[in-house]
């Protein structure tokens, strides 16, 4: 009997031992130069131990790996061939550096002496991420025997490690060159489930908040819910953006923008406490980058590797901070809950006028007059029928979703509208906010909506940042289709620059040429075309009901917007 290909055999080690580690989704692009790691792949699904999810598309794969790792909190492992497929991932490994997202990018490439002179598919791969990864190693070619097996074993656990490090988990770059034959018939050994490596780590830079500092806690995306409970253990007023995790509880300040704009208020503040990476304001920033203000800054350091720093005016950076105990001061605290009621109410006034124009008096409806019935009737029938705006559409949107869905939010004009006026709500909320790009969102929904098993995974897009990821809607036959709904907010255009300072610099004829790139897709047919399912609503009456008769499989959700 043939002596089994060192490809395989270092391929099936490598899977094996990260698999015993706790890797439990592999995300496979196929290619010739990978098909080692290939079949090791699809051999470990035949026996129960990963879930495979096949992507012809890297970009699409990276961004399924990285949803798939935020869900699970566990890295997942993408696998590609070698050339333009490993560049395609990119985008995914940057996002899921700046968000400190564990990812490990297995890569085949060719071995040494095929390198630089011109071999099809061959480029500079090794170090391709650059500073976007934790750990990047050029293996050279498995050694025949049981060199391959102890080399696989030892750079698995290397990977783990960096991947899932304590203070800076991240995406971590093994770049493999396999010689021929590329794969072999090789049975792989019994996956033995193991501890997880226990990694020893600094202690942690911890800071004791006393009492006395006016304070104003910040929460940007990823805070989670120690946020939330700084603040309520403080009694400190909290500012929670809407991919936080901690954007709930009696302390929160609605409508933060606006309240932030307030100086009188701001100008009392002599201490913030940030948790996260706020990504999604301008006012927070121009706060915390004031120098002449003399505020001090703490910011408590999330996974990410850089240093939230507006302005290079942050005080310290800790990993933990514990709360003083003794009183709190009601009357601060008191002071920015009511400014955010208060411009809370104008913000809802103005984006629901429609609706409460035509509201129905519920009180006619136990009249006994007819007449005060059939105008009961006719009032609830137009409300139905008000015409769905950004503001109408984010608040129904989040009304729907419960504590056990999964809501995601595009890069898109929608995650910043939802941002200002939806209400506190402890509810799972992921936008990819490391880089904020408009690419691999639907891909990032779909891998969470894969890993969250049962949960039904809501995605928000604008048309453009649907159009961008289009590609992840295709599902292969034989692959797993989850519970998953895709709510594009279609205003045929990138309508986000009207906010910005071109909306106002430039004229209408370059702001529609050079910004907004308008379009006419046919979304139904896109969605038809891969298989999804499709419904097309206009007003609020049609977007409920869309939203509470969400199925088991993929569905496109198009919403008419003005432009």
């Amino acid at each position: 009997m043939a002596e089994p290909a060192p490809a395989s055999v270092f391929a099936g080690e490598f899977l094996v031992s990260l698999v015993e580690r706790g890797v439990r989704h592999i995300v496979l692009s196929p290619g010739a130069r990978s098909q080692a790691l290939a079949l090791a792949a699809a051999e470990l699904e035949r026996r129960g131990d990963v879930q495979l999810h096949v992507r012809i598309d890297e970009r699409v794969a990276g961004f399924v790996a990285l949803g798939l790792a935020v869900e699970s909190k566990t890295p997942a492992v993408v696998i590609t061939t070698s050339g333009s497929a490993v560049a395609n991932l990119h985008p995914a490994v940057l996002e899921a550096h700046h968000a400190g997202v564990p990812m490990i990018v297995v890569t085949a490439d060719r071995p040494e002496e095929l390198r630089e002179i011109g071999s099809n598919q061959t480029t500079h791969q090794h170090d391709i991420f650059g500073p976007a990864v934790r750990l990047s190693i050029d293996e050279p070619a498995p050694a025949p025997g049981a060199t391959a097996l102890r080399r696989a074993e030892e750079l698995s656990a290397q990977a783990w490690r960096a991947a899932t490090d304590f203070y800076a988990p991240g995406p971590v770059h093994i770049n493999v060159g396999f010689r021929e034959p590329l794969s072999s018939t090789l049975p792989l050994r019994a996956v033995q489930q193991k501890t997880s490596d226990v990694q020893a780590h600094e202690p942690a830079i911890e800071l004791v908040l006393e009492r006395g500092p006016r304070t104003l806690v910040i929460a940007g995306a990823d805070a989670g819910p120690r946020a939330e409970e700084v603040a309520h253990e403080g009694g400190w007023p909290l500012i929670a953006e809407i991919t936080s995790g901690s954007r709930y509880g009696r302390n929160l300040v609605a409508a933060y923008r606006a309240v932030l704009t307030d100086t009188e208020l701001t100008s009392g503040i002599e201490r913030i406490v940030v948790f996260g990476h706020p990504t999604l304001s301008r006012e927070i920033p121009a706060l915390i980058g004031d120098v002449a203000s003399g505020i001090q800054t703490i910011v408590v350091r999330g996974q990410a590797p850089e240093g939230y720093n507006p302005g290079h005016n942050v005080s310290a950076f800790v990993n933990e901070v514990t709360v003083e105990p003794g009183e709190t001061e009601r009357a601060w605290l008191g002071q920015w809950i009511t400014a955010g009621r208060t411009h809370a109410a104008v913000q809802e006034s103005e984006y629901l006028d429609a609706a409460l124009a035509t509201a129905p008096n519920v009180s006619a409806s136990r009249s006994e007059s007819m007449e005060d019935k059939k105008a009961f009737l006719a009032a609830e029938l137009a409300a139905a029928r008000v015409p769905l705006n950004r503001q109408l559409l984010v608040d129904a949107v989040w009304r729907a979703t419960w504590p056990h869905d999964r809501l995601v939010f595009a890069a898109s004009r929608l995650i910043r509208v939802a941002d200002k006026v939806v209400a506190g709500k402890k509810i799972t909320v992921h936008a990819n906010r490391g880089l904020a790009g408009i690419d691999g969102n639907i891909a990032t929904g779909i891998g969470i909506a894969l890993a969250a098993e049962n949960a039904l995974t809501r995605v928000v897009v604008g048309d453009l940042a649907a159009l961008h990821d289009a590609g992840s809607l295709l599902f292969g036959t034989q692959e797993h289709r989850p519970r998953v709904q895709v709510i594009v907010g279609n205003d045929c255009g990138g309508t986000i620059f009207d906010s910005l300072e071109v909306g106002q610099s430039a004229s209408a004829e370059n702001m529609d040429r050079a910004f907004l790139t308008p379009q006419s897709v046919d979304f139904e047919s896109l969605a038809r075309a891969y298989g999804w399912s499709y419904v097309s609503v206009t007003t609020v009456s049609e977007l409920e009901r869309a939203l509470t008769a969400a199925g088991e499989g993929p569905e496109l959700v198009e919403v008419k917007l003005e432009r």
